[in-house]
């Protein structure tokens, strides 16, 4: 197919270990190519991949659909424009992936190591591990996880996360998600020396401080005294065009007829987050990003080497996906 000449452009869509693979094959023949989240499962594959795509005259992009979402985009455009001020505290509680065991179930290569290379952070969260980035503008220098394998499933992979973010600019983070809660929560805060942002149940609000949290540290003799504040919900566009928004785009930065939105580049930030928090586990410390490649690599093969054919009836194969997408 990629020979025949009458390919323009690909979505790569297929279980995760094989996105590098076909995606650097689309664009060594010069084809477009759009490869679905995550942009690979360990950091050395997608490195390789980002280089051919470097080197490539065609365009690359991640389905990071998510970016397209307009709490998320104005989340982005507020910090950009120093909104809360320097960041001092990022919490991601992400618990509404909530999935059964016939999901797992479903396909032969889902929730093991040597078919998906992970579960819940690999799977559901690399819209979230790529947000939680992008939105700040902010990438983690050090972590500090504690992944639970199999615990509320009977699958290899994690189904419940619990991580410590630390930032160059001395800011902390806690990210948890599982696909074992129900009712779960997508509560999303970003707290800065000037304000916070909340991002619930699809609104966004915004406690803006009258003074920078440090100057009135520094500045107030008052004792029991705070910054005065105000807090409201922030208007959107409204504006969520999702997987059909990042396919738009990409159609049209082809035609040259608007920049390309995402990078697919941009996906190893994702990669490196999700591969830290399974290192940082399994090692049984805090890391420091970036990773390095080889050692990650030499952990994950442990457990491929270990992993067990899983034997799945037709009839779960028949598992309706429709409802796989969250809402903000």
């Amino acid at each position: 197919m990629y020979k025949s000449g009458d390919i323009d452009a690909v979505i790569v869509a297929t279980p995760h270990y094989l996105h590098p693979e076909i995606c650097i094959s689309a664009l060594n023949h010069g084809i477009h190519t759009i490869c679905e989240k995550p942009e690979g499962v360990y950091t050395k594959q997608v490195k390789q991949l980002n280089e051919v795509a470097t080197n490539s005259d065609k365009l690359f992009t991640v389905m990071f659909n998510q970016r397209t979402d307009a709490v998320y985009r104005k989340m982005h455009e507020m910090i950009e424009q120093g909104a809360v001020g320097d960041i001092k505290r990022i919490t991601w509680l992400i618990t509404n992936w909530y999935r059964s065991q016939s999901y797992y179930d479903s396909s032969a290569w889902r929730a093991t190591w040597k078919g998906e290379g992970g579960g819940v952070l690999f799977n559901q969260c690399p819209h979230q591990l790529d947000l939680i980035q992008w939105v700040t503008g902010l990438k983690p220098s050090k972590v500090r996880a504690f992944c639970h394998f199999g615990k509320w499933h009977d699958i290899e992979v994690e189904d419940d996360v619990t991580a410590y973010l630390e930032y160059p600019n001395g800011a902390t983070g806690v990210f948890v998600t599982s696909t074992a809660d129900w009712p779960g929560a997508n509560r999303l805060e970003i707290s800065g020396t000037k304000g916070t942002l909340l991002c619930e149940n699809g609104k966004v609000t915004y406690t803006k401080l009258a003074m920078d949290e440090r100057e009135f540290n520094a500045t107030w003799t008052g004792g029991f005294g705070r910054p005065d504040s105000e807090t409201y919900e922030v208007e959107t566009d409204g504006n969520s065009p999702q997987h059909m928004g990042i396919i738009s785009n990409f159609a049209k930065a082809i035609l040259g007829i608007e920049p390309l939105y995402v990078d697919g580049r941009e996906g190893i930030n994702g990669v490196q987050l999700m591969d830290a928090m399974l290192l940082s586990t399994w090692l049984d410390k805090m890391v420091e990003l970036p990773i390095d490649d080889d050692l990650y690599l030499e952990e994950l093969n442990k457990r491929i080497a270990t992993s067990k054919e899983k034997v799945v009836e037709d009839v779960i194969r028949n598992v309706d996906m429709s409802k796989t997408f969250n809402k903000a």
